[in-house]
């Protein structure tokens, strides 16, 4: 089966039980299958929502980014000098995000399907074909 990679939203979401049943239940099933991908970007980005007060977490950001890529099932995604490259390579139709860059190109070097709520990156994805995402 696909990996799915979690866009940091869909991660911090999972982890709070803030998704729709259907996608919960496909992102435990990932985990028990070994198949639930969460980018390195993502620590970065929480810790990032933490410091602009844009997340408010009960514990340090260090202190959750550590406990959510620990989970059980949870592959940590690394980010690789080509997946950097390829990154800053895309169209211009994706937008300048420097994190969502690295996310899509995440998915892409894995062939997983990315779980995000983005709108730009679900148009993306039907513009290019080389991603696939899933609505969170």
């Amino acid at each position: 089966m696909t990996p799915i990679l979690l866009d940091t939203h869909a991660a911090v979401w999972a982890t709070s039980g803030n998704l729709r049943p259907a996608i919960q239940r496909s992102v435990d099933a990932a985990a028990r299958e070994g198949r639930l991908l969460l980018a390195t970007i993502s620590a970065w980005e929480i810790a990032m929502l933490v410091v602009r007060g844009r997340l408010k977490l009960s514990v340090p950001a260090d202190a959750y980014v550590r406990e959510l890529f620990a989970l059980p099932g949870v592959v940590t995604a690394p980010l690789s000098p080509a997946i950097a490259a390829a990154a800053a390579l895309f169209d211009r139709a994706l937008h300048a995000d420097p994190a969502d860059r690295i996310l899509v190109a995440t998915a892409v070097a894995y062939g997983a399907s990315l779980m995000t709520r983005d709108r730009r990156l679900h148009a993306f994805a039907r513009e290019t074909k080389s991603l696939r995402c899933i609505v969170c």
